[in-house]
């Protein structure tokens, strides 16, 4: 089934997010990479496609798992989070109904 998770970043994010963004990328490229990745991104902090300083609000990710519990758990150990970089993280349940 898909999940969101929804990760909304702590104040002045920038750097922590920065820092760990490799790893970060390495995963999704991993859920990519096993066809389970449906999308993922960040919210820029203002309205612009490269927000520079600004940085980002929070970042939202679309992605198969065996269950909720999974797609917590996998959640949970983000760099992201880990590295404080995520204030609060939300995993819910997703239907996808379009695109077909």
């Amino acid at each position: 089934m898909l999940y969101v998770i929804y990760g909304e970043d702590v104040t002045d994010s920038l750097e922590r997010r920065m820092s760990v963004r490799h790893e970060h990328l390495e995963r999704l490229r991993k859920l990519q990479n096993e066809g389970r990745l449906l999308l993922a991104g960040p919210f820029p902090a203002i309205d612009s496609p490269d927000p520079g300083g600004a940085g980002f609000s929070g970042s939202l990710i679309v992605a198969e798992f065996e269950s909720l519990e999974a797609a917590r758990a996998w959640a949970d150990s983000d760099p992201y989070v880990t590295a404080g970089v995520y204030e609060k993280v939300s995993v819910k349940p997703f239907k996808r109904v379009f695109p077909e």
